[in-house]
């Protein structure tokens, strides 16, 4: 942590500050999630820090709850995606021949068709759930993480130390997670940053288009949703949540940012 730049430190506190949040919302929110409380889009007061909403809920509340469900979402879509993504791009680098053209034109196929479309479609026919929501998100993610896990797995693959690991008998297993995998993963924590952020946006932009989270759960592509009329009436209530996707997005883009340089110094300085 020791000299830390600003920037990062900033993203790192907001970053503290949403995850305290999404944990503890049940104790911090002053009100239930879809509990009424006042007249239509109320202004700030004591009582409601950030006014009420478009049927009278309490707008701080309703933020803290989707923030939860948002963070949650997107947290767990991306681990899903990099699981997935990773393994078969390794796996794909380091078999080769059929297996790598097999998963390579699978993934080709999958990303032929733009990812808003195709989750569209499916939650179109399927219950839109919170784990089918994480599923659908995490799959069709999980094609950039194969293009880029594999690209820089085969740069790895060439290297001499893991021909010396071939030579000794080592298995594929062995040679992904203990030769290729450590050697990748600065480029792959800077791209989980990355994939969170886009699968909070994807989550926003499904709820948006009422096929990401359902009432009468929130998140804050659905608060926005809920409250973009009053914007005619100059009611601010749709452009905080918004606000806060656009500093979430930010924060973790510095502190991935920061975390890759980090990496990779502490690289160069074991390489030298």
């Amino acid at each position: 942590m020791r000299g830390i730049p600003v920037s990062a430190l900033i993203g790192l506190a907001f970053v503290a500050l949403y995850a305290f949040g999404a944990i503890f919302a049940g104790f911090i929110a002053p009100y239930g999630m879809a509990e009424v409380v006042g007249d239509v889009w109320e202004p700030a007061s004591s009582a409601h820090l950030l006014g009420t909403d478009s049927i009278g809920r309490d707008l701080l509340s309703r933020i803290i709850f989707g923030g939860q469900t948002t963070i949650f979402v997107a947290t767990a879509a991306t681990i899903l995606s990099f699981t997935v993504g990773s393994i078969m791009g390794l796996t794909a680098a380091v078999a080769g021949g059929w297996v790598d053209q097999f998963l390579s034109r699978f993934v080709d196929l999958i990303m032929s068709i733009p990812a808003l479309i195709f989750a569209l479609v499916v939650l179109s026919v399927m219950p839109v759930t919170l784990p089918v929501l994480i599923v659908v998100m995490g799959l069709l993610d999980a094609t950039r993480v194969f293009r880029l896990s594999r690209a820089v797995a085969v740069d790895i693959t060439v290297m001499d130390y893991v021909e010396a690991a071939r030579l000794r008998g080592e298995g594929n297993r062995w040679i992904i997670f203990h030769e290729i995998l450590p050697n990748a993963l600065s480029p792959l924590v800077a791209e989980m940053g990355l994939r969170f952020i886009f699968m909070v946006l994807f989550i926003s932009t499904l709820s948006f288009l009422g096929l990401g989270v359902q009432p009468p759960l929130a998140d804050w592509g659905g608060i926005v949703k809920e409250n973009k009329d009053g914007i005619v009436y100059g009611i601010p209530a749709a452009l905080i949540p918004a606000f806060a996707i656009a500093t979430l997005a930010i924060s973790v883009n510095l502190v991935a940012d920061w975390v890759l340089s980090r990496t990779a110094s502490l690289k160069g300085g074991r390489d030298g």
